[in-house]
């Protein structure tokens, strides 16, 4: 497992600098400081090394449960804006996701996403947050392409610094299209942590 995240973190260096087509696994294998044998052992090409850093954004992150769970999704995306400032393997997974496509799986790098927020709409739907008549998998599917866009606007704008700010602007013209007035009422588009801030 040490090789594993060894390999996955060079190559969140090689392909975050140089991206997905100029990265070689020559450089990878330096970066990471093992064998050709031992990188290949974990991925047999550069494409599945690729999607594997891709699906790492998916898989450290405390999805909490609390009961606004339209208030977790809200969590838990500023959660991902201040780690994409600072992690070098989920700024290497976006920035492939933006210049890749697996033509025969067009949306692994945000399927996952899309999912996890149609889990999350459901429990909201199950428990009053959702308009009635709110398709799940469109809202979801619009505001994981929403973020995409403004995690990336950002990135030119200000080299991430004030995504945080851009997620809630979104999550603050996004709640009162999909969120029942009650539900409006306590939630806050900046995070939990900034209403306990206050």
């Amino acid at each position: 497992m040490r090789t594993r995240r060894a390999v996955l973190e060079a190559a969140a260096q090689v392909m975050g600098v140089r991206g997905y087509e100029a990265a070689t696994m020559a450089e990878i294998i330096q970066r990471a400081g093992v064998t050709k044998g031992a990188l290949y052992f974990h991925f047999s090409s550069k494409h599945e090394l690729a999607r594997a850093v891709i699906m790492e954004q998916t898989l450290h992150f405390d999805q909490k449960v609390s009961a606004s769970r339209l208030q977790d999704a809200i969590d838990f995306t500023h959660q991902l804006a201040v780690a994409l400032r600072d992690d070098a393997l989920l700024q290497a997974g976006t920035r492939i996701a933006l210049e890749t496509t697996f033509s025969e799986e067009p949306l692994v790098p945000y399927q996952a996403w899309i999912d996890l927020l149609v889990k999350i709409f459901t429990d909201a739907r199950e428990i009053g947050e959702l308009l009635p008549g709110i398709s799940l998998e469109a809202a979801a599917e619009f505001f994981v392409a929403s973020y995409f866009g403004v995690q990336l606007f950002s990135l030119a704008a200000s080299d991430r610094v004030d995504l945080p700010e851009r997620v809630t602007t979104l999550w603050k013209h996004t709640l009162p299209g999909i969120a029942t007035p009650g539900a409006l009422s306590h939630l806050e588009p900046r995070g939990s942590d900034a209403r306990t801030a206050v």
